[in-house]
């Protein structure tokens, strides 16, 4: 029987998905490489349906962070697996229309190449397209990185690339600075070792919106299989490989995240850095160093490894992955651990308490303290008005602790949240950006070059003619300084929270302290986060499930807590303070009869369900702040397991 025929035995009997067996149709008759081919036969004689379906079951799409998959199955294949290369690469990443491998990156990167194309030509603009591609650490993402810059220069385009792993916020730089058109980084963030991805940004630097998103989605689906093999074979004659200038523009910016720089000359703050085997250290420790902190690096985790081997997860929200940095500031007395994630767009962190012990923080907590330090450092400056203004923003998501409305709320600025995902914060950055520099040609005749205009006088630009932004953060670890970067930036967060370490230390406090006087000064807010995984195929349909039953049946209560407000933003229609309408997604925010609330999506990057629980409470004295922190952690993890038995129950159906 032929492989084939197998295939379509299999669907018969239900073995195989429909959608399966159409895409395992569809690339058996492309002219795929032998090896691809001979993966499929293998997969096939090893009636291996649900490795088939899981590869097969659909093409790849975009969501929160662009395209995000696995590049090894699940069950490899012989010829995939080939020679393993020193970090354990295999010879070829996983076959499959549902894995990022080279069909589905080069397909992509054509999609991007001619959405590019179209939009320069609809635009009036005879540019020749220009693509800077970044990577990170993982498995082919060297590999894919020549790949796409080949097939951009194939097609036409100009492509330049970096000459080793570097971060994802340096490459939202580089497309500013290079002024290209596009943008792509090769990571899967802080994902399992088996995945990778494809990041795409377009001229401003910031993660593809709409109408790009869908626009390079129609352009990605329309190439045809059969166009691919022209492609396959790299070629990078003609593609520029960045010199040292590009690090040293990046490394310019990056330090401007600090506001008050003295700080580091008062105290001497002793730092345990981990790159977590990622990008982190390659601008991070330069960053830290000129800043005046005494830098100590974990040395088990400095090397470039795609398998990450010292973590179960390369993820700085995961206490294990800080672990070795927490035992070598416990050794050698050092003040705060700091930890990026393997394409550094996040940061993670500990810091020593009144007895000395070393404190994990959240990324709530920390984005709230970074809110709370800079309007404060900013005023004290002058670079904001003492009594806050409404031309002054900070923006996070809605998914982000409600603390920092609070803190915006204190300081007389205007809070803005958006949908999950930094792009979205980056787009009102942007939004920000046009709305100045068309006031300015309007009223003044003066078309600004926005980025060469130095940070101090656009600051007051935006105040007198649109909105200046303070500061972004989203609850998953994510942070930005200013708007030289539109994308979360992990390098520049190390800078942010080591000033305030700094600050806070040369005052004669410890971060613990000074988040309880912001407690003091708010209320006290505390988050929690329920993650159901659900992997593959009938993974995809339990999460649809979930999210599907809480519009067509929304919950009324959990347990003894009723629910008092459901907001679908999938179907209705709300406004951020700017007034402006919020994209349409399937998130949902439920309101609790005891004052509680939280959010649900389903992930845009991972398989799972993702569930945001939001807790607060006035605190009259400090006295008694220890009893409130006891009293709303009880009844936060209350609620999330019934949050989360009433998920699982409907998942199930």
């Amino acid at each position: 029987m032929s492989t084939l025929t197998s295939i379509q035995a299999a669907g018969q009997s239900g073995q195989l998905l429909p959608e399966t067996v159409a895409n395992l149709t569809t690339w058996l008759g492309a002219s795929l490489p032998a090896w691809a081919v001979a993966s499929i036969d293998e997969l096939v004689a090893k009636a291996a349906w649900d490795e088939l379906n899981n590869r097969f079951y659909r093409d790849l799409e975009f969501g929160t962070g662009g395209i995000r998959g696995r590049t090894i199955g699940q069950l490899p294949t012989s010829v995939e697996t080939g020679t393993l290369g020193e970090q354990g690469t295999p010879s070829y990443a996983a076959i499959g229309s549902n894995i990022l491998n080279d069909f589905t990156l080069t397909r992509a990167t054509i999609g991007l190449f001619r959405y590019t194309q179209a939009y320069l030509a609809e635009s009036g603009r005879a540019d020749i397209p220009a693509l800077v591609i970044a990577h990170d650490v993982r498995h082919f993402s060297r590999h894919f990185c020549e790949l796409a810059a080949s097939a951009w220069t194939k097609l036409g385009g100009n492509a330049y690339i970096f000459e080793g792993p570097r971060s994802t916020p340096q490459l939202s730089f580089t497309v500013r600075h290079l002024r290209a058109h596009a943008g792509v980084v090769i990571t899967a963030s802080h994902n399992p070792p088996h995945d990778n991805g494809f990041k795409a940004y377009f001229e401003d630097g910031a993660q593809v919106v709409a109408p790009h998103d869908k626009g390079i989605v129609n352009e990605v689906n329309s190439v045809p299989l059969t166009e691919l093999a022209a492609f396959l074979n790299k070629d990078i004659s003609r593609v520029v490989t960045l010199t040292r200038a590009t690090d040293d523009a990046y490394l310019a910016v990056a330090s401007k995240a600090a506001i008050d720089m003295s700080v580091f000359k008062k105290t001497k703050l002793k730092v345990a850095f981990t790159n977590i085997h990622g990008t982190g250290g390659v601008m991070s420790v330069p960053l830290l160093v000129h800043a005046g902190a005494e830098v100590h690096e974990v040395h088990e985790q400095v090397a470039f490894d795609a398998r990450f081997p010292s973590v179960k997860s390369p993820n700085p929200e995961n206490a294990e992955a800080l672990s070795l940095a927490v035992k070598l500031a416990e050794k050698q007395h050092l003040d705060v651990v700091l930890a990026t994630d393997p394409d550094c767009d996040r940061m993670g962190v500990a810091v020593r308490d009144r007895d000395g012990k070393m404190q994990l923080l959240t990324g709530n907590q920390i984005g709230a303290l970074l809110a709370e330090y800079r309007l404060t450092k900013y005023k004290e400056q002058g670079v904001i008005p003492a009594a806050g203004s409404d031309h002054v923003a900070i923006i996070k998501t809605f998914v982000t602790t409600s603390l920092q409305d609070a803190i915006g709320r204190g300081h007389g600025v205007k809070v803005i949240n958006t949908l999950t995902g930094f792009k979205w914060i980056a787009a009102k950055i942007k939004g920000y950006e046009d709305q100045l520099k068309q006031a300015l040609l309007a009223k003044q005749g003066i078309a600004l070059d926005y980025d060469a205009t130095p940070f101090e006088t656009r600051a007051k630009l935006l105040q007198q003619h649109s909105t200046f932004y303070a500061f972004g953060c989203e609850e998953s670890y994510g942070y930005l300084p200013n708007d030289y970067v539109r994308d979360k930036d992990g390098n520049a967060a190390c800078l942010m929270f080591a000033e305030l370490c700094a600050a806070v230390k040369s005052q004669g406090l410890t971060v613990p302290e000074y988040l309880d006087s912001i407690y003091l000064k708010y209320g006290f807010y505390l988050e929690g986060v329920v993650n159901l995984y659900y992997e593959g195929a009938t993974g995809a349909a339990k999460i649809k499930r979930i999210l599907q039953t809480y519009r067509s049946a929304p919950p009324k209560a959990f347990g003894d807590v009723a629910v008092t407000r459901f907001q679908d933003f999938g179907v209705e229609v709300f406004r951020d303070a700017d007034n402006e309408a919020i994209p349409k997604q399937d998130l949902y925010l439920v309101t609790l009869a005891n004052g509680y609330s939280f959010a649900a999506r389903g992930s845009g990057t991972e398989p799972k369900m993702k569930f945001y629980v939001f807790a607060s409470s006035p605190v009259k004295t400090a006295a008694e702040l220890a009893t409130v922190k006891t009293q709303v952690k009880a009844e936060l993890d209350r609620v999330k397991a019934l949050i989360e038995a009433d998920a699982q129950q409907r998942a199930e159906g």
